[in-house]
């Protein structure tokens, strides 16, 4: 079967160790099925993998990808959920989680095997393409949203560094849910986007906002880090799920966390369970993920080298007709 795979690993050029071309069927052992992928969404986890984190050469080749949605082999329109173990379901109950492309071929394929267990009904109102934006962007940053910081509608949210896929599925399950959503970008159009989103005002990084917020959602990390905590109010909360820019900030502002009493909350991915309210709330509600671009699995190539040059607003969709 035709696939996006990591070949080879290299920290500094990571797009030179994918590879397109034949792989093998995959094998279903008891307890799982196999999916017909009609789409797949890139995540930076992807480039990551090419760069060897979370995937050491042993494990190689491996399909890249995370997220899909497709048809079972019962005929049924699904969605994969990706991180597999967290249970036990289908693995084990001894196997720590992982998420597809760590321990298991991913979804950049024409077909991928997961537990049965992580395979949930995809809403009728959602395409493919929309349905395999959600499992590891949107369900990051619904968890961030929902589960990690506390937020409850009406409340004031900093989303930083608009365009990136949770940036984005933040500020628009936000908005739907009555959240006051501020956002930064130093790209101007972006910040346009971001207001078409729901945001009620888009500012440049570092800028004083109207006023501080109830919780601000951190994945830029080191650039963006003194901001997010002088942007909150006492007691308020930061959920941080990612350091796309380094996870060494220049100051950590340990007496401005203390003195206001912050909360620093991690947050990662996110569960089945979440997953299906996801779902639920996106067919309820009419929203939709925003899709930068969609390219056929052959052109997986192009669709990394937009999201590795951050020039792009919503995610990077690769298709199987």
């Amino acid at each position: 079967m035709y696939a996006a795979y990591a070949a080879r690993i290299d920290h500094d050029q990571p797009l030179d160790g994918l590879e397109l071309g034949e792989r093998p069927e995959p094998e279903a052992p008891p307890g799982w099925t196999v999916v017909n992928v009609k789409a797949a969404s890139l995540n930076h986890h992807d480039l990551w993998s090419l760069r060897g984190v979370g995937l050491g050469e042993e494990a190689l080749p491996m399909i890249l990808g995370c997220d899909a949605a497709g048809v079972d082999e019962n005929g049924n329109d699904v969605v994969v959920h990706s991180v597999v173990g967290q249970t036990g379901h289908g693995v084990g109950p001894r196997e720590q989680r992982s998420i597809l492309t760590e321990r298991y071929q991913g979804t950049f394929a024409e077909r991928v095997a997961v537990p049965a267990w992580n395979v949930l009904p995809k809403p009728e109102g959602l395409s493919y393409e929309e349905a395999a934006c959600l499992p590891t962007a949107w369900l990051t940053a619904y968890r961030m949203l929902f589960t990690r910081s506390g937020l409850r509608p009406g409340e004031s949210v900093l989303v930083q560094g608009a365009g990136g896929g949770v940036a984005t599925a933040a500020i628009a399950l936000g908005a739907a849910a009555g959240l006051r959503v501020f956002v930064t970008s130093r790209d101007a159009g972006k910040r346009e986007r971001a207001l078409e989103l729901g945001a009620e005002g888009a500012f440049e990084p570092g800028a004083r906002l109207p006023h501080r917020v109830d919780a601000v959602m951190e994945t830029v990390g080191a650039a963006t880090w003194s901001h997010s905590v002088k942007s909150l109010k006492p007691g308020g909360t930061l959920v941080i799920s990612g350091a796309t820019s380094g996870s060494a900030p220049a100051t950590a502002e340990l007496n401005r966390i203390f003195f206001h009493e912050l909360n620093v909350v991690g947050s990662t991915m996110g569960t089945k369970e979440e997953l299906a309210d996801l779902l639920s709330f996106c067919a309820v509600t009419g929203v939709r993920p925003v899709i930068d671009s969609v390219l056929p699995l052959d052109r997986a190539r192009e669709g990394f080298e937009r999201m590795a040059g951050g020039d792009l607003f919503g995610k990077v969709v690769l298709t199987l007709r």
